[in-house]
């Protein structure tokens, strides 16, 4: 007797909350969507500030390693916790610019730099390392002269050396790490180009 009455009670439960869930009225329908799109806007604006953000390859400054028109994953976290290191792909603001760059890092902070022969020399020794120029460069620009960098400046050169604005030009310049917004992690387009990107 007592489980039946208990049955009958946890149907009259189901029955009310069944009965409040179709009075629901449009109202609270909207009310609802437009609180689920908060907390997805807020999830991909957490994501995108402080985790990671496409980035799409503009100009032909790093070919051969990137192409204009590729799509990239920026990882933006990362600096947070260790400092960028020399070979790092990155992404990085040019206050004179309306769109970021990508370059490759060549100088680290307090180190002298400087392109003589079109060959990059780092406090004096020739960076026998740097396999990623594919070209001698004709330019040294401001890297004519030695350039030491400060303690958290950066000096920066495209891949396509002789077709790229970097650090050999005032407008670019050493890069503080305040300007660098993340590390480009992974090409995601082209399909047939997808993976991770080759830093130092």
């Amino acid at each position: 007797m007592a489980e039946q009455k208990k049955e009958e009670i946890d149907l009259e439960n189901i029955s009310a909350i069944e009965q409040s869930q179709k009075k629901k009225g449009p109202v609270r329908e909207i009310i609802d969507f437009i609180l689920y799109l908060a907390v997805v806007a807020g999830i991909c604006y957490v994501i995108v500030t402080f985790v990671g953000q496409r980035t799409v390859v503009s100009g032909t400054s790093m070919v051969p390693t990137l192409q204009d028109g590729d799509n990239l994953i920026t990882d933006k976290i990362s600096y947070r916790f260790r400092d960028p290191e020399r070979y790092d792909i990155i992404v990085l603001r040019v206050e004179s610019q309306h769109e970021n760059f990508i370059k490759r890092v060549i100088g680290l902070p307090g180190e002298t730099v400087q392109i003589v022969g079109g060959r990059v020399y780092i406090n004096g020794e020739l960076l026998e390392s740097d396999v990623y120029g594919n070209e001698l460069m004709i330019s040294a620009g401001r890297a004519s002269q030695p350039i030491t960098l400060g303690e958290d400046e950066y000096f920066v050169l495209g891949d396509n050396r002789n077709g790229s604005a970097d650090s050999r030009l005032e407008e670019v310049g050493n890069v503080d790490k305040s300007r660098i917004i993340g590390r480009a992690f992974v090409r995601i387009w082209p399909l047939n180009k997808f993976g991770l990107l080759k830093h130092g």
